[in-house]
């Protein structure tokens, strides 16, 4: 129940009076049944919210007034303080809400598809390699 609650207190934030009861229950569908995963729900709706908080603050009305240059400077905000994985992973919510949201018609494209994410690549070395003895169980083939 908390969740629920907690949802839709960013539904607020996110619809605004201009989107309508349509947007409304999309966007709890998109959370409630879209994402199977209880961690994963529990990530992109810290990540939305975020989003949304900011959108707010940056004069954006409804979340069908979301643009590109929002999401993008928004992304850029985020580089600045956290890591790359943890921005790559609130662009990845905000795509998937929006794709959600544009096979529900409540906005007519998605904002978030045009904004490239921060890059990253791990340099750990190589993954180690098994030989014959050590990748066969003990007594088979010695």
């Amino acid at each position: 129940m908390n969740q629920l609650a907690t949802f839709n207190s960013i539904t607020t934030l996110a619809v605004g009076a201009a989107a309508g009861e349509q947007a409304s229950v999309r966007f709890l569908e998109f959370f409630a049944s879209n994402i199977r995963n209880p961690n994963t729900r529990r990530a992109y709706a810290h990540a939305v919210g975020k989003f949304l908080a900011w959108c707010a603050q940056a004069g954006v009305g409804s979340i069908t007034a979301v643009q590109p240059l929002h999401v993008g400077t928004w992304i850029e905000w985020q580089t600045q303080t956290l890591s790359t994985p943890t921005v790559k992973q609130h662009l990845a919510a905000i795509l998937h809400l929006f794709d959600w949201l544009v096979t529900g018609q409540v906005v007519p494209h998605n904002p978030a598809a045009s904004v490239r994410g921060p890059s990253h690549t791990t340099r750990k070395g190589k993954t180690p390699v098994l030989d014959a003895t050590e990748a066969l169980p003990s007594g088979i083939g010695r």
